[in-house]
């Protein structure tokens, strides 16, 4: 169980030995929660087998789940079967996966979340406009991926504030920057920092590209850490939203902060000595796993959770058009 609290300050006196903060908001976002419905609902209208590119989201509890549901994960669309019904992935994809999709004459649902949909965007302007293009995020993520692929000619990688000398533009005065949208927010201001040192005619993205469901999780975490003795994140090792959580919780001040995919690898040795541990949960976990975590807290003598609220989520994106078509076709929608 859990109780509703505003935002708290330090845990007062009087209160029981024990105490266990729930972060609010966690888990779920929109784009994941649209991403992963549009998978069941595909597989509803369409049967099985239903092809993802890439991981739908980045939590190996969701992809499994669908999977037995008959998904089926590939890495590329060279192991889609000609023509068949194939789901790109939350994190965004090239347009060159768009050509080879229809070089395969393959059925395509693009789930990407409209929030990385808007970087593109933003790709393809500041590139028509003839800006060298700095993309903060990490090397091999999909979603960074999809990006540049969007405009290779102008965008260059930039990983952290230490890529920063290396940079080689045409122009100082015609540089532009975007970000992977899961990143640390301090750390990406920390690089756009040290890139507008060096260009400082550095042009910034129309609007803030680290997505709302990030900044506010962090957010969130920035709250329950500064009183806690441990800090559990509850995400898969590939999501990079929930590795910076744990980041982000030993830099607001917790004493102890662990990533685990599910109950199962929380280590009861970390509770030795703790009284109060927070908990929270990346954007793309459901949130079974975190009621996981809460139950063996209260089997340990630790009580009900007190939900911690920093900010009110209310976006919700409507399905992927391909897909909305389809289901009123069938009078499903």
């Amino acid at each position: 169980m859990t109780t509703d609290v505003g935002m708290p300050s330090v845990l007062s006196p009087d209160e029981a030995e024990r105490a266990v903060l729930l972060a609010a908001p966690r888990g779920y976002c929109a784009g994941v929660d649209r991403a992963v419905v549009t998978v069941e609902k595909a597989l509803d209208l369409y049967g099985s087998p239903v092809y993802v590119r890439k991981q739908i989201v980045h939590n190996k509890h969701v992809v499994a789940d669908l999977e037995a549901r008959g998904a089926v994960f590939v890495e590329e669309l060279q192991e889609v079967p000609a023509g068949a019904t194939v789901v790109f992935s939350a994190h965004g994809v090239s347009p060159e996966v768009h050509r080879q999709a229809e070089e395969r004459d393959l059925k395509t649902i693009d789930a990407t979340c409209p929030l990385v949909t808007k970087v593109h965007h933003e790709a393809k302007r500041f590139a028509a406009d003839d800006y060298d293009i700095l993309l903060i995020g990490h090397e091999g993520h999909e979603e960074v991926e999809g990006t540049a692929g969007e405009a290779p000619d102008h965008i260059q990688l930039v990983q952290s504030p230490a890529d920063v000398p290396g940079i080689v533009v045409r122009d100082p005065a015609r540089v532009a920057w975007l970000s992977q949208t899961t990143l640390s927010v301090d750390e990406t201001l920390e690089t756009v920092a040290a890139i507008r040192e060096r260009f400082p005619l550095l042009l910034d993205p129309p609007s803030d590209d680290i997505c709302y469901a990030t900044q506010n999780r962090q957010l969130a975490v920035k709250d329950i850490s500064p009183d806690a003795d441990l800090v559990i994140v509850v995400g898969s090792a590939n999501s990079s939203n929930s590795v910076r959580l744990v980041e982000v919780a030993l830099e607001a001040g917790a004493r102890a902060s662990y990533r685990i995919d599910d109950v199962s690898e929380l280590d009861e040795a970390w509770l030795d000595g703790v009284r109060t541990v927070s908990v929270t949960s990346g954007a793309s976990v459901p949130e079974a796993l975190v009621d996981g975590v809460l139950a063996l807290l209260s089997e340990r003598g630790y009580p009900d959770a007190r939900a911690v609220h920093s900010a009110e989520e209310s976006l919700i994106f409507s399905l992927p058009k391909e897909l909305r078509r389809d289901l009123k076709a069938a009078g499903r929608s």
